[in-house]
């Protein structure tokens, strides 16, 4: 857990006193990643910084797993804090696994242990260790460097990291594959992690919890989710764009949408069967064919179903897609779109229907926060008038 209490950083300059950050009070529970966000300048890594002292605070407490750390000596609470920064910062001369095992080394561990604590942490980031843990960070593209720059900060095992845009500097496939590989690592290893980023998207799909500063200003503090759907005032909504529900699409999964009501066929039954069927479920065009094993194996449209005779089996189309319980409606709207269709069977992990998702109950599903958001504004602008009106009469 990382607990910050009135942390205030204060610069002396040439101009005055200028506030970096100012009285930030927020909490990262154990286990969680929170994303520190805003625009150049706000106050983000100034807070970063103080939490391992980098940048000394000017008042105020940061607390670590319950313990505060004003008295710490600041060597000790670095080495049990991990840091991983845009520059890496490897060194040139030592090998990747003399950089990985720099601060075991310094805790003074056997040999036998760090070399062992090297390999695990290669596997851990998908390096080869015996490819790469003799070569130098020259020999390393901009990818694998990051890599190892995260094993690193890991490498002793610390209980809180420490990340100042770590994925900044890389191309975006790259940065994809290290951002899923990191939050891989994270569902074992539930460190409680601090991480500075620009980048909204980058933001919603890393962190737990979300704080948006502004001005050296802690603005907003809540989970991806009730950012986008409840945005604090307008500089927050300015800033996460006016797609914001789109962004949310990342957010929800198959699983909190889908609905168990989906009309099916077998192959043996008539066209006349699958027609009653499509009109028993009117908003659909067709009807999804499914085998004994309950697997989706065709549509039998409406208009094949109402001009011919015959049975299922010897008159139907392609399954143009089918979506996972676990996946996400980002992959739902793209699949409707490109196949132009309004709804999508949705399987269990062996393949089986459960169920079916509708461009209608998605939408329905995003807006019911923006719903609530606007009901609770227009109660609170109700309480403030009917307040004036009585302090008035």
């Amino acid at each position: 857990m990382i607990r910050l209490e009135n942390l205030t950083k204060v610069f002396d300059t040439p101009k005055g006193a200028v506030v970096a950050a100012d009285h930030i009070n927020m909490e990262v529970p154990s286990g969680e990643i929170c994303i520190l966000l805003g625009p150049s300048g706000c106050g983000k890594t100034t807070t970063l910084k103080m939490i391992n002292r980098i940048v000394k605070p000017s008042s105020g407490k940061v607390f670590i797993n319950g313990e505060d750390t004003t008295g710490m000596d600041t060597q000790d609470l670095r080495r049990n804090i991990g840091y991983v920064i845009q520059q890496i910062g490897l060194f040139p001369n030592m090998t990747i696994e003399e950089n990985i095992a720099v601060v075991p080394k310094l805790l003074g561990w056997d040999k036998a242990r760090y070399r062992e604590r090297a390999r695990e942490l290669m596997r851990m980031i998908a390096l080869e260790p015996d490819a790469f843990l003799k070569r130098y960070p020259s020999e390393l593209s901009g990818g694998q460097q990051q890599r190892i720059g995260v094993a690193r900060a890991l490498a002793a095992d610390p209980p809180v990291m420490l990340m100042d845009e770590p994925f900044g500097a890389i191309d975006p496939i790259n940065r994809a594959v290290i951002q899923d590989e990191f939050l891989k690592m994270q569902q074992d290893l539930k460190k409680t992690i601090m991480f500075v980023s620009h980048d909204i998207d980058e933001a919603i799909k890393m962190g737990d919890r979300i704080a948006v500063f502004r001005e050296g200003k802690l603005v907003q503090y809540s989970t991806p989710d009730d950012l986008l759907a409840a945005p604090k005032n307008a500089f927050v909504e300015s800033f996460l764009g006016e797609d914001r529900a789109l962004k949310r699409l990342n957010l929800v999964k198959v699983s909190e949408v889908v609905s168990d009501e989906i009309g099916t066929v077998s192959p043996g039954d008539t066209l006349e069967q699958a027609l009653a069927r499509i009109d028993d479920y009117g908003y659909q065009n067709s009807i999804l064919m499914i085998n004994d094993k309950r697997q989706p194996v065709g549509l039998i449209s409406r208009s094949v179903a109402r001009t011919t005779k015959g049975y299922c089996r010897d008159h139907f189309q392609n399954v143009p897609a089918s979506v996972n319980l676990e996946d996400d409606l980002r992959k739902v709207a793209s699949l409707m779109f490109a196949q132009d269709i309004t709804w999508l069977p949705c399987v269990d992990d062996e393949g089986r229907v459960c169920g079916q998702i509708t461009q209608r109950a998605m939408t329905h599903h995003l807006g019911a926060r923006f719903r609530t958001k606007q009901r609770e504004d227009d109660a609170m602008r109700l309480a403030a008038a009917s307040q004036a009106n009585q302090a008035g009469g």
